[in-house]
């Protein structure tokens, strides 16, 4: 069990922060490119989820797995949008990602006032306490394959 990596982008597709701990293969492309294609597969997906779900859906696109490995997806009411690619077997971290926003991006970031909102996030206090969360996860294994 593991967590390769997180995402979080503002509204207009903006990523605003990037970290990954046990990625093994990278994607060939820049930092940027790839940042644009996560957007628009989300912006795809969120799309063709809500045109043909047969009901209402409340709280929309959650995840959806490969072969390889599962995207979880959490949106908040401001626009803001966490992602983070796990193992298959983590089922579910939309709590982690709600506890994510709610309990360091809103402490260390909306609450900091030298961090400008809608920039890039360079607080280094908000990076080392979302390690040391990720870390503490149960389904986090350094060692994961």
């Amino acid at each position: 069990m593991t967590v390769h990596n997180l995402y979080i982008f503002d509204r207009n597709g903006n990523c605003l922060f990037y970290s990954e701990w046990n990625r093994k293969k990278q994607a060939g492309i820049s930092k940027d490119e790839e940042f644009k294609l996560m957007y628009g597969m989300l912006f795809s997906i969120r799309s063709f989820v809500s045109k043909m779900s047969p009901l209402d859906m409340k709280d929309g696109f959650l995840s959806f797995q490969t072969s390889k490995y599962r995207l979880h997806y959490y949106e908040t009411p401001s626009g803001l949008k966490f992602v983070m690619n796990t193992d298959l077997s983590v089922s579910n971290a939309r709590e982690t990602l709600q506890h994510i926003y709610s309990n360091l991006y809103v402490e260390y970031i909306v609450k900091n006032p030298v961090c400008v909102l809608g920039h890039n996030l360079d607080s280094e206090l908000f990076s080392s306490r979302l390690d040391a969360f990720i870390r503490a996860l149960p389904y986090y294994s350094p060692r994961a394959a």
